[in-house]
C-alpha cells in the first residue's frame, strides 16, 4: 500500500540540539565491529574542535561545497526548520533501543545525535560525510560514530542496519540510482530505507510588495536550479524519489511532504542567502549582475516578501523480510 501525505505549515520550532557523554572517544578504529561486520571509512574524532578534515573531491563537485563557509548558516536552517518533521518520520519507523542506523551525508550531525539518544542502550549510528568536520565539533551520544566517506565510491560502511537515513543527498548525485540500490542492500531484511529530499521547483511567492519583487527571487532561483542541474543534481528529485524506492525493491512505501512560509528577514529564508552567496560567481557568469544581488539581499530581508520554503518529502520503504 502507496501512502502518501502532506504535513501542512506549523509555527516556527527550535531545532533539536543535543549533547551527551563520550563525545571525546575516538569512535572508529578501522576493521570490524562490535556486529562482526567489516566497515570502510576514515573516523574522526573530536579530541581538537579546530580540525579540518577536506572533502575529498571526487567526480562532478557538489555546487554547494560543504567546505564553504555558508555551510554553518545552512546546516542552521536545515536543523532549525526541518529536523523536527524528519524526527517524526523516523520515529515511524519503530527507531529504538538496540537498532544499528546508518546517517549518510550527516552534516552537522543534529539528526545523528537525536539518533544516538533514541537505540541507547545497545544500539549504533554510524554517521558519515565528504566533509565530517561540522559534525565533529558537536558533542555526540556514545552511540554515535563520525566517519569521512564517499558514499558513491568507498566500500559500504557496514550492513544489516535496521535504519538508513539520508536527508538530501541523493538529490546531488548523479549516480542516485546506484546509491539508492547500495543503500537498500545495507539494509536487514525488514529493515527500514528514510530518504529526505527537495522538490525545489515549487517554491512559489507567497507575498511581495509587488510584481518586481517576484519576478526577482523568480529570476535568482531559476538561475540557481540550472547551476545545481549543471552540477549534475536533480533540483526535482523530491518527487521521484517515491517511485525509485518502489522500483528498488522496497515495501510498505509512504511518504509525507512538509512545507512552511519564509517570510523575509525570518529564520528559514536565510538559507537562499546562504545557497546565493555561495555561488555569487558563478551567478554573475550566468548574467545575474551585482545590483540584482543587492536587491536580492534585500528582498530577503524585507517583511513584505514571503516564499514558500522548499518542500521536503520524506518518503521511507522496507527491505523485504526474505
Amino acid at each position: 500500500m502507496i501512502d502518501a501525505t502532506t504535513q501542512s505549515m506549523r509555527e516556527p520550532t527550535e531545532g533539536h540540539r543535543c549533547s551527551g557523554k563520550g563525545a571525546d572517544r575516538p569512535l572508529w578504529n578501522g576493521g570490524s565491529n562490535e556486529h562482526g561486520r567489516h566497515e570502510s571509512g576514515e573516523a574522526v574524532s573530536n579530541r581538537s574542535p579546530d580540525i579540518h578534515l577536506a572533502a575529498r573531491v571526487v567526480g562532478m563537485p557538489y555546487l554547494f561545497d560543504n567546505t564553504a563557509d555558508q555551510t554553518v548558516e545552512r546546516f542552521a536552517v536545515l536543523e532549525s526548520r526541518y529536523d523536527l518533521f524528519s524526527q517524526g518520520q523516523l520515529g515511524l519507523t519503530g527507531l529504538g533501543p538496540g537498532w544499528r542506523c546508518l546517517e549518510v551525508g550527516g552534516g552537522g550531525g543534529s539528526l545523528a545525535c537525536w539518533m544516538g539518544e533514541r537505540v541507547a542502550p545497545g544500539g549504533e549510528v554510524t554517521v558519515t560525510d565528504l566533509e565530517p568536520r561540522w559534525a565533529a565539533t558537536r558533542p555526540r551520544p556514545a552511540t554515535v560514530r563520525l566517519l569521512r566517506h564517499d558514499i558513491v565510491r568507498d566500500p559500504a560502511p557496514g550492513d544489516g542496519f535496521d535504519l538508513v537515513h539520508a536527508r538530501l543527498v541523493l538529490l546531488h548525485l548523479p549516480e542516485r540510482l546506484h546509491v539508492l540500490d547500495r543503500l537498500v542492500k545495507m539494509l536487514k531484511p525488514g529493515g527500514w530505507l528514510v530518504l529526505e529530499e527537495f522538490d525545489s521547483s515549487w517554491t512559489p511567492v507567497l507575498a511581495a510588495s509587488d510584481e518586481v519583487a517576484s519576478a526577482l527571487f523568480e529570476r535568482v532561483h531559476a538561475t540557481v536550479l540550472r547551476l545545481l542541474e549543471q552540477a549534475g543534481a536533480e533540483p526535482v528529485w523530491g518527487r521521484q524519489v517515491l517511485g525509485a524506492m518502489m522500483r528498488a525493491g522496497l515495501e510498505e512505501v509512504a511518504a509525507t511532504t512538509y512545507a512552511e512560509a519564509w517570510q523575509g528577514g525570518g529564520e528559514g529564508i536565510q538559507f537562499h542567502r546562504a545557497n546565493v552567496e555561495q555561488v555569487a560567481g558563478q551567478l554573475a557568469e550566468a548574467g545575474i549582475g551585482p545590483r540584482e544581488l543587492e536587491q536580492f539581499w534585500a528582498l530577503l530581508e524585507d517583511p513584505a516578501f514571503v516564499v514558500n520554503s522548499y518542500p521536503l518529502i520524506s518518503a521511507r520503504g522496507r527491505r523485504p523480510r526474505q
